[in-house]
């Protein structure tokens, strides 16, 4: 009995929308990257719920005629190319043709569209890669794509779609893309009817101010190099940029957006010993190549893509880089044009030995303010009551370490945390060394104070008891609209952890309060925005998690800090009222115990 069959078209188009389709974001990418290669010169698109509930692209292309407009949903079914020989010589965004019957096949599609040489348009109605209804009607030149509903008939991928906000971000992120790309074409996002993006056409420089802010733009230098490989343009920032995480780093060829490591390595490797190790720089790259000397086809994203002289591109990049940062000064150099110059001696310690040092005279009891003898000395009269006073404080006491209590947990994993000894010694400004019942525990300082403000932020955000500390001068954060986007919707989580913030409308938010304490809560919010968007996923304890330890590693105390007795003694008894003090929140190892008999074998 013969058992391989074709399967239907329904059923093929679901696999290959596998492929194509993975998130809402997926969907505007692809019917952005079509507006383009329509001609578009103006591009909305309108979401509803980060793309669940419905996905409109409109834009004011060449449209499509009523037999395109049909065959354009079946499977590679395209404009783009002809023959295979095509490939090579790709100028457009899209080619396989998948796109639109991927998306029809996981979704309710509207589509009206109008040429400029028809008088009426056309609008089709699909469900599931099912026609549902083809009607003339009167609308402008053009599409209009409303997907609804995605994935209505694949249940199991609309329940592994991530939180609104990670969609959300997905989709902004897209859509920067897109636009970064192409500054000729006016562009605006819209999330549940309010107004994300506005981006009007322009140069290069305009489009990346009006999405990224005015402030990146002031830190970012032109790069501009031709050869007979490649035309590189763009622009690249400044050492003082760098940033460990979060940096905007965008590499583009031939107008698409690609992923490509050993070019970003190449950018880099251009900053070498200008920034410290660990940071990254913004950059915007854009490479214009012959398409015969790349390889686009290599996944359905189109992300990946191969260069035939990668190498070489490579070197360029790096001197392309290095030539901009030398060009504009960006590079501390050494100046040996002294010719001419006035000979300013070197200033020597030791030729000051014979001369005199002048003093001052002054009468330290003299009160401009008193004509009585006895109220001559108000300066011995306050250093007196300084006296009295700082004698009849009496220092702090040394807490007893058997009155230290900790968590039932922790009695269980360390019973040793009963018998800890009131000496202690901090080593290297990291360690803190203290003699325990069964040896030597060492404890590393910084991750002991992450854990202990860690779980303390993390019970405020549960009991919203967090206390704020209000601003004499309300400081501004300016981010960009999908940073702006993300912070708004976690913004009752930032609020219970003591921030005071109030958004100002578009990307810009005040900062009215801080928790206790925080010195520099610009940077704090920043770093949460980034250390969220990095987390794939939005449940609220990984969310809270994400908050808690971002200001709790902001807070906490440096390696080489000098602490006290006193501090030290704190730090240990915090530390083992905690539920888990032997490890950090990112799982890294805070104590260690070294046996006494590990001890008595070194000295054998």
């Amino acid at each position: 009995m013969d058992i391989i069959h074709l399967l239907p078209d329904s059923v093929a188009n679901q696999i290959a929308a596998g492929e194509v389709v993975q998130r809402p974001a997926s969907v505007i990418k692809e019917l952005m990257e079509n507006a383009v290669d329509a001609g578009a010169s103006t591009i909305d698109v309108l979401v509803q719920d980060a793309g669940r509930t419905s996905i409109q692209v409109i834009d004011d292309g060449k449209g499509m005629s009523e037999t395109d407009a049909r065959m354009a949903f079946e499977r590679h079914a395209t404009s783009k190319i002809a023959q295979a020989e095509d490939l090579f010589t790709l100028r457009t965004m899209g080619f396989r043709g998948e796109a639109l019957p991927s998306i029809a096949a996981v979704a309710q599609v509207r589509l009206t569209t109008r040429t400029a040489e028809q008088d009426l348009g056309v609008q089709l109605c699909i469900d599931g890669s099912r026609l549902v209804s083809q009607e003339v009607c009167s609308c402008p030149v053009g599409a209009n794509f409303l997907v609804s509903n995605l994935f209505f008939n694949v249940p199991a991928r609309r329940k592994f779609l991530k939180s609104n906000q990670t969609e959300l971000n997905n989709i902004i992120q897209d859509f920067e893309r897109i636009a970064l790309v192409n500054p000729s074409i006016s562009f605006t996002l819209s999330s549940n009817g309010n107004s994300l993006m506005q981006l009007p056409a322009g140069g290069a420089l305009q489009r990346i101010v009006g999405i990224f802010g005015k402030k990146l733009s002031e830190q970012l230098l032109p790069v501009q190099v031709e050869t007979s490989l490649v035309r590189i343009s763009g622009f690249v920032g400044k050492p003082e940029s760098a940033r460990k995480k979060g940096a905007s780093q965008y590499l583009f060829v031939n107008g698409r957006f690609m992923r490509h490591p050993r070019f970003h390595y190449a950018v880099m490797e251009a900053f070498s010993h200008l920034i410290p190790e660990g940071e990254q720089v913004p950059y915007f790259i854009f490479f214009q190549v012959d398409p015969a000397g790349i390889d686009v086809n290599i996944h359905p994203t189109k992300t990946e893509i191969k260069f035939e002289n990668e190498q070489e591109i490579w070197s360029i990049i790096v001197a392309a880089v290095r030539d901009a940062l030398g060009k504009f000064n960006a590079v501390p150099t050494i100046d040996f044009d002294v010719e001419g110059r006035p000979d300013i001696p070197a200033f020597n310690a030791g030729s000051l030995t014979d001369v005199k040092v002048p003093r001052v005279q002054y009468d330290s009891s003299f009160n401009p303010f008193s004509n009585h003898a006895e109220k001559r000395n108000p300066a011995r009269q306050w250093e007196k009551l300084y006296e009295q006073a700082t004698a009849s404080q009496t220092p702090p006491s040394t807490p007893n370490p058997q009155s230290i209590q900790t968590s039932p947990s922790t009695q269980n994993l360390f019973p040793e945390a009963l018998e800890i000894s009131s000496q202690h010694y901090q080593y290297k400004g990291q360690y803190i060394l203290t003699a325990v019942q069964s040896g030597l525990m060492m404890v590393e300082q910084r991750r002991a104070h992450i854990r202990i403000l860690y779980e303390r932020y993390m019970k405020q955000m549960q009991e919203h008891n967090a206390a704020t500390q209000g601003l004499l001068f309300p400081e501004l954060l300016e981010l960009s609209p999908s940073d702006a986007a993300l912070l708004t919707g976690i913004l009752d989580d930032v609020r219970a952890l003591g921030f005071d913030i109030t958004s100002l409308g578009g990307s810009s938010f005040s900062i009215d309060g801080a928790p206790v304490g925080q010195s520099n809560p610009v940077a704090v919010v920043q770093q949460m925005v980034e250390s969220v968007k990095q987390q794939d996923g939005g449940h609220a304890d990984a969310l809270h998690h994400q908050l808690a330890l971002v200001l709790a590693r902001s807070n906490a105390i440096e390696v080489g800090e000098v602490l006290s007795s006193v501090q030290m003694e704190t730090l240990i008894g915090d530390l083992f009222q905690c539920e888990n003090p032997n490890l950090s929140p990112s799982g890294k190892t805070i104590l260690t115990i070294l046996q006494q008999e590990q001890i008595d074998k070194m000295f054998n």
